[in-house]
């Protein structure tokens, strides 16, 4: 059960970040030092934001959860 939740937590922290690198920057920061500031006119849609918000919350959440559980595990476990 350890083994399990030690991998999908794997699974989900590389999700997370592959995701989170996805995101389009803001403005500002060090999106700008890396070119992310630049205004481009093949930006993604609004629909493809939106849809990688949500994806990146869920994953999240999963995430998270995946902590808890495996904490709670670990601390019961004999």
């Amino acid at each position: 059960m350890v083994l399990g939740f030690s991998i999908a937590l794997i699974i989900f922290s590389l999700l997370l970040l592959l995701l989170v690198l996805m995101h389009k920057g803001k403005g500002g920061g060090l999106s700008d030092m890396f070119g992310g500031g630049m205004q481009s006119s093949v930006g993604g849609s609004s629909v493809a934001e939106r849809n990688l918000d949500r994806i990146t919350v869920v994953i999240g959440l999963l995430w998270f959860t995946c902590i808890v559980v495996l904490g709670l595990v670990l601390k019961f476990q004999k």
